[in-house]
C-alpha cells in the first residue's frame, strides 16, 4: 500500500507539472483563452486516473482561488472606485436589473429559489484572468470596477447562505450576520487610519516599499497582507475570498508607486497557483455525471440563462461593449460551485442540479472566453481595416 501511495503522489505531480506546461501550447494552437483548457485537461486527467483526490493538491488549489482573489483586489484602488459617482450609479442600475431579470426568468424557466438565486451572482476572479490575457482592453476597466460592486453583493449573499444552512434562522444567525457587519466596519477604520497616517507621514511607504529594493520587500509586505487578512477570515468564520480581496485593495490602495508589483504577484499567480486551482476544478467535476438523462440539457439552459440576464442588463445602461461585458461577468466559477455546495450539502438542490450547476459553471468559461476572444479579434481586423482604408 505504502508503494502504492508514493506511485500515487509521483503520478499526481508529474501530471500537473505536464498540464501546467502543456495547457498555455494547447490553448495557443486551439485559439482559445488557457482557463477553460487547464479545466478541461484536469477533468480529462481526473477520469483517466492520472488525477486524484489528495490533500495537498487541494490545499494548493484553494490558496490558488484565494490568490486569484488576492490579484482581483490588487486591481482596484478603494478610493478611486468608491470616488467615481458614474461607475457606482452605472453598478447600481446594472445589479437591480440583473436581480430582476434573474429572478423573473428563473421563474419563468421552472428553476428551485436555490438555482434563482445563484443565476445573478457575478465574480471578478476570470476578469482578472482576462485582464492579463487583454491588457489593452480598455472596458475590462470597467467590467472589473463594476464586477466588484456585484461580487460584494454575492459575498454577502454567500455569507448569508452559509449561515442558513449553518444556523438557520434565528440568533445564531444574527450574530454571524453582526460579525460581518462589525468586520467591514473595523476594515473601514482600518483604512481610513492607514490613509490619515500615510497622509501625514508619507515617507513610510518609502520605508514599506523602498523603490530601490534588494530584499523584495514589497512582496513580502503584499504576501504577509494577504495571509493576515486570510487568518483573520479564518478565525471570523468569514468569507476567505472576501478577505483575499480586500489584502490586494489594501495594496493597490496605498502602495500604488509601485508599479511593478502587480507584475511580480501576477507572474507567480498565473504561472502556478491559479492554474492549480482550475486544473483543480476540471477534476472535481465527474465526467460520469454527463451519463445522467438531462443533465446536459439543464447545464446549458443555466449556462444561457445566466449568460443573457448579464448582457440585457448591461445593455440597457450601457450599450458600448455591451455583449464583452455582459459575458465578462457570466463566470462566477467560484463563487457558483461555493453556493451550489452549500446547497447540496443542506439538502436544498439534489444531486442531478448540483451537476448541473457545476457543469455549468465550466460551460460558462468555455462560451464565454471562446466568444470574448473571438468578439476582441474581430474588433481589431475592424479597426485595422478602417485604419488601412483611411490611408
Amino acid at each position: 500500500m505504502g508503494l502504492l501511495n508514493v506511485a500515487d503522489e509521483v503520478t499526481l505531480i508529474l501530471t500537473l507539472s505536464l498540464l501546467l506546461w502543456l495547457s498555455p501550447f494547447i490553448a495557443n494552437y486551439l485559439k482559445v483563452a488557457t482557463a477553460p483548457v487547464e479545466i478541461i485537461l484536469g477533468s480529462i486527467a481526473g477520469f483517466l486516473g492520472f488525477l486524484h483526490e489528495q490533500e495537498t493538491f487541494k490545499l494548493m488549489a484553494e490558496v490558488g482561488f484565494l490568490y486569484l482573489m488576492f490579484l482581483a483586489g490588487l486591481e482596484v484602488n478603494i478610493k478611486q472606485l468608491f470616488e467615481d459617482k458614474v461607475v457606482k450609479k452605472l453598478s447600481l442600475y446594472y445589479l437591480v436589473i440583473l436581480y430582476a431579470l434573474s429572478f423573473l426568468i428563473g421563474y419563468l424557466c421552472g428553476f428551485s429559489l436555490m438555482v434563482i438565486t445563484i443565476i445573478p451572482l457575478i465574480s471578478v476572479g476570470m476578469i482578472t484572468a482576462l485582464s492579463k490575457e487583454y491588457a489593452d482592453e480598455k472596458w475590462l476597466a470597467l467590467a472589473l470596477k463594476v464586477g466588484i460592486f456585484g461580487e460584494v453583493v454575492s459575498i454577502a449573499i454567500l455569507t448569508f447562505i452559509d449561515a442558513v444552512s449553518e444556523y438557520g434562522f434565528g440568533v445564531a444567525l444574527f450574530e454571524k450576520l453582526t460579525l460581518l457587519v462589525a468586520f467591514l466596519v473595523g476594515m473601514f477604520i482600518l483604512y481610513r487610519l492607514l490613509h490619515w497616517m500615510f497622509w501625514w507621514y508619507p515617507e513610510l511607504k518609502n520605508h514599506l516599499m523602498p523603490k530601490i529594493d534588494n530584499k523584495e520587500q514589497d512582496i513580502r509586505l503584499a504576501i504577509a497582507t494577504f495571509f493576515i487578512l486570510v487568518a483573520l477570515m479564518l478565525s471570523l468564520h468569514l468569507e476567505l475570498a472576501f478577505g483575499s480581496f480586500l489584502a490586494g485593495s489594501l495594496i493597490a490602495s496605498f502602495f500604488y508607486h509601485k508599479k511593478q508589483l502587480e507584475d511580480k504577484l501576477s507572474s507567480f499567480g498565473f504561472g502556478f497557483l491559479v492554474p492549480l486551482f482550475f486544473i483543480y476544478i476540471g477534476f472535481s467535476f465527474d465526467l460520469g455525471a454527463l451519463g445522467m438523462p438531462g443533465l446536459v440539457s439543464e447545464a446549458v439552459l443555466i449556462t444561457f440563462v445566466m449568460i443573457i440576464v448579464r448582457v440585457a442588463a448591461i445593455f440597457v445602461i450601457h450599450k458600448k461593449d455591451a455583449l464583452l461585458l455582459g459575458l465578462s461577468h457570466s463566470m462566477p466559477l467560484t463563487l457558483l460551485i461555493a453556493v451550489a455546495t452549500i446547497g447540496y450539502n443542506a439538502n436544498s438542490i439534489d444531486k442531478f442540479h448540483y451537476y448541473a450547476l457545476i457543469l455549468a459553471s465550466l460551460l460558462q468559461i468555455v462560451i464565454a472566453t471562446t466568444a470574448i476572444k473571438y468578439l476582441i479579434y474581430r474588433k481589431k481586423k475592424q479597426q485595422k481595416t478602417a485604419s488601412s482604408e483611411s490611408l
